[in-house]
């Protein structure tokens, strides 16, 4: 009996190497002893092949299979079946359901969620990219929260105004007030986390939002200031009258905002004059 065998008993999802064990030996395509010399138990009842090394794709999987496919994927692990870039493969896997003590490797919320904010991909029930990004911005900080926002929107299209009506329903929800500042400031734009950050350090330290110049550029058009997050020596880098900042061996946002204020006022620009500049479109 082969794992193409396996993967028929309670699959509807289409990934064969996660299986429910007891599935496997009701419908006789595996038996006792060859569900314990070849698989091992990577959650309750949940099996994969022993030489497997489970994924974050394979534990989300493996979580909803042991919620008993009652519960709803969320946070990270929905994020990263909605694409988005970044998401650490060693993530928890959260849920929306109702359990007093998950496993490890397992968060659950237990969480009002409406049937609008639930789609369904391969076979799973996924939170809509509008409510994943409302759980990630309650959940966390506000920089990695953005980091992660970015990578969702770039992924989805998504944009903050996506998200507004969910945070009104949820009026008074704990976790909505830093859920408001973060939610804004989400751009779908951003090519990497490091981007993300450097922007939000910029914002913080008084500058408008940089602009997209070129693929891998954010900076300022009216004193020709930019940030360059690829190679150094890039196309953009070597036009003429441009304060190119490089950033790809610079790990301290922090220094690149410094250096970004002092190319600004060289160009005589002090910041109430370039957020005016900025405020006209330029």
């Amino acid at each position: 009996m082969g794992t193409a065998d396996v993967s028929r008993v309670g699959q509807h999802h289409g990934m064969a190497n996660v299986f429910i064990g007891s599935e496997a030996l009701a419908a006789g395509v595996l038996s006792p002893g060859q569900l314990r010399w070849n698989y091992r138990a990577i959650l309750p009842d949940v099996y994969m092949h022993k030489a497997a090394m489970p994924s974050l794709a394979d534990r989300t999987v493996a979580a909803w299979l042991w919620s008993g496919r009652r519960a709803v994927i969320a946070g990270f692990a929905a994020a990263a079946v909605h694409g988005a870039r970044g998401i650490d493969d060693s993530a928890d896997v959260e849920l929306i359901w109702r359990c007093g003590r998950p496993p490890p490797g397992i968060v659950v919320r237990n969480e009002r969620i409406e049937a609008d904010e639930i789609v369904e991909n391969n076979g799973l029930p996924v939170t809509t990219p509008a409510r994943t990004a409302l759980d990630l911005a309650k959940h966390m900080e506000r920089n990695p929260a953005v980091v992660h926002l970015d990578g969702l929107a770039g992924a989805t299209g998504l944009t903050a105004a996506d998200v507004w009506h969910l945070v009104d329903r949820y009026a008074g929800a704990p976790g909505l007030r830093q859920a408001r500042t973060a939610l804004p400031l989400m751009d779908g734009g951003s090519r990497s986390s490091a981007e993300t950050l450097v922007r939000l350090g910029l914002i913080d330290a008084g500058f408008p939002k940089p602009r997209r110049l070129a693929p891998t550029v954010i900076g300022y058009e009216a004193p020709m200031v930019g940030i360059e997050f690829g190679i150094a020596t890039s196309s953009f880098g070597m036009k003429a009258g441009w304060t190119v900042i490089s950033a790809a061996d610079i790990r301290n946002r922090h220094v690149i905002v410094c250096l970004v204020r002092m190319a600004v006022i060289e160009r005589g620009y002090p910041l109430w004059r370039l957020e005016r500049v900025a405020g006209r479109g330029a």
